[in-house]
Order: C-alpha cells, then sequence, then structure tokens
C-alpha cells in the first residue's frame, strides 16, 4: 500500500513576509487615490498626481526585484535545509 505524501502548511518567515509587503506596498499606494489626488507639490511642472504615479513605477520595479531576490534566497536555504535532513526529501 503506497503512503500518502506529509502535507505541511506553509512556513511563515520573516523572508516571506518582506515579500509579501514589497509585492503588496505599490498595489496599497495606488489603490489608495485619495493620498495623492492632487495638483501640489507639482515637481518640474508636473502636477503630484501624475509624477507619484510615475515615481511608483520604478518603486515598483526595485521592490519587484527585491522581492524576486528574497525568494531566491529563501529556495536555496530551504533547498539546503532540505539535503542536511531537515526536511523530507521524497
Amino acid at each position: 500500500m503506497s503512503e500518502a505524501p506529509e502535507v505541511r502548511p506553509p512556513v511563515v518567515t520573516p523572508a516571506r513576509v518582506a515579500i509579501a509587503l514589497c509585492l503588496l506596498a505599490p498595489f496599497v499606494a495606488m489603490l489608495w487615490v485619495g493620498s495623492y489626488a492632487k495638483t501640489d507639490p507639482a515637481f518640474i511642472g508636473i502636477p503630484f498626481f501624475y509624477w507619484y504615479q510615475m515615481a511608483w513605477v520604478f518603486i515598483s520595479t526595485a521592490l519587484t526585484a527585491t522581492a524576486y531576490v528574497l525568494w531566491q534566497r529563501d529556495q536555496r536555504a530551504r533547498k539546503a535545509q532540505q539535503s542536511e535532513g531537515g526536511g523530507v526529501a521524497k
């Protein structure tokens, strides 16, 4: 008779919380329109409403890249832990 694979709940680590925050921040910043629905302060003649959104394009890129690096590190650490016998390898 075959054994059913062990089902474990996902592990919440500080790295995964940081990843979630990095990916969630741009959504919150863009969906909270009331925080940036104004014209002042203008930047080189561009109203705040527009340059704030453009700034988030670059901020989102940096946060997504950070989340990717943290995810890669987390996966390497998990694989190393499993190969040391800390996890179930099947």
